[in-house]
């Protein structure tokens, strides 16, 4: 091989080396994260990178939920970063390991790290039963984890659906239950042992506040603080709606949340589709929308039909029935010819975050005529949590309900697909977004 060769050749390892090199990720933390029983008070929080990493850092967040740091933090070694921390108990901790504003851990060839967004809770356990419980509060404890156990058994729609030996998990737990010393100290230990579900649609009500039980680690597909940047003519109308208008005239929707407490935000929703009723393409992006009310969603998406629509199943749980379940109801979305409507080309943008009464109004949206689904698949969480009260004071809320897809499967845990998926990294969405892009792109291509 001749000299000039071997340069050539050297000079393409290189440059397929550096191309083909991955951007350093999380591959371990202590505690790790979704943990739901970390100890309280001093602790070591150690994050593990895959690859060597340089020397900078940026752990994200504020606020009461970010840990109380202890000292400095610094880099034990070239993959290993650790801090210490004062953890109280019983509390939601969180912070980012990078985030979309800040990017300093890299690697030590300047890649910065696939943006993690670290949850875990703590427990208010020390490992002995206070000293102060009476025969009275334990038989009263006793009662509540009764009748928790015949509302899971009974009740719970995704019992079965989850990988729990349910026996297990409530012997683990027996004594922290049985020995709580008030109905408060007994809803965060239930909401500890009920956090193993990893359902979002359980929680208690203890004193007129809610505990929550799963902590949901989830990365976004949208930097929605970069949208007012992105969208022109953004306009922010209230907490729940905001609208703006591209150059071509496509016309854009953020919608926030459903929220039935503030009905009367979503009024702007029809402002804007008088606005829009000439535009060649509406975006309408739910991709920070958790859900909320969902005859508010179907509402706004009669908008767009023009004879009903079977949008959605649902099947409740049921005791007494051989199987578990009752009978299988139909949910129909029906046209508002009360309100503005519109025929053009759509495209709803979702993600990981979109769940719930906003997944029903993604699979409303599916039966929209010209309309198309833009990002990245949904959480896949819904289940109508109703109320059963334990006695003590206590309140669990649990999924009665599957959610099932038109054609009757469920969706609990996998969520529902886009028509075009656009799958982005955090640190992509730094200065755009590329799903928005592409709904762009789409729209434009319809046409």
């Amino acid at each position: 091989m001749r000299p000039n060769h071997i340069t050539t050749l050297i000079i393409a390892c290189l440059l397929a080396a550096t191309c083909l090199a991955r951007p350093p990720k999380v591959i371990k933390m202590v505690p790790e994260n979704g943990a739901v029983d970390v100890k309280p008070g001093p602790i070591k929080i150690r994050i593990l990178f895959d690859q060597d990493m340089g020397r900078g850092s940026s752990l994200c967040g504020g606020g009461e939920n970010f840990p109380d740091i202890v000292g400095e933090p610094k880099w034990a070694s070239r993959r290993a970063f650790v801090f210490s921390a004062r953890l109280e108990p019983n509390h939601d901790y969180s912070f980012g390991v990078n985030c979309p504003s800040a990017q300093n851990f890299k690697s030590i060839r300047g890649e910065s790290a696939k943006v993690l967004f670290v949850n875990f809770r703590t427990s208010g356990l020390d490992g002995k039963p206070p000293t102060n419980i009476t025969d009275a509060t334990k038989n009263q404890n006793q009662q509540a984890i009764d009748k928790l156990r015949k509302a899971i058994d009974n009740n719970y729609s995704y019992k079965d659906e989850k990988d729990i030996d349910w026996d297990k998990l409530f012997g683990k737990y027996n004594d922290s239950l049985l020995n709580a010393a008030s109905t408060k100290d007994f809803a965060k230990n239930a909401g500890l042992m009920l956090a193993h579900a990893k359902d979002k649609h359980i929680w208690l009500m203890v004193g007129g506040q809610r505990v929550s039980c799963y902590i949901n680690p989830v990365t976004p597909n949208a930097n929605l603080q970069l949208l007012p940047k992105l969208v022109p003519n953004f306009q922010k109308h209230n907490a729940n709606v905001c609208t703006g208008k591209f150059p071509d005239g496509v016309g854009y929707i953020y919608i926030d949340s459903w929220n039935s407490q503030q009905r009367q935000d979503y009024d702007q929703l029809y402002i804007a589709l008088n606005e829009f009723s000439d535009a060649p393409g509406l975006i309408i992006d739910v991709r920070g929308n958790g859900g909320g009310a969902e005859p508010l969603a179907q509402e706004f998406a009669g908008c767009f039909i023009n004879k009903p629509k079977l949008y959605a199943k649902h099947v409740y749980k049921d005791a007494k029935s051989p199987n578990g379940f009752g009978s299988i109801h139909e949910r129909i979305l029906q046209p508002n010819k009360s309100r503005p409507q519109y025929r053009g080309k759509i495209a709803v943008l979702t993600g990981p975050v979109v769940m719930s009464s906003c997944e029903a109004f993604v699979l409303m949206m599916k039966q929209v005529p010209n309309c198309k689904i833009v990002g990245e698949t949904t959480r896949g969480s819904s289940g109508n949590p109703k109320p059963h009260d334990l006695g003590n004071g206590v309140t669990v809320y649990l999924p009665s309900w599957q959610a099932l897809l038109p054609d009757g499967t469920c969706f609990e845990g996998k969520g529902i697909r886009p028509d075009i998926l656009i799958k982005v990294r955090p640190d992509q969405i730094t200065t755009k977004d590329p799903v928005i892009e592409a709904a762009l792109k789409e729209l434009k291509r319809s046409r």
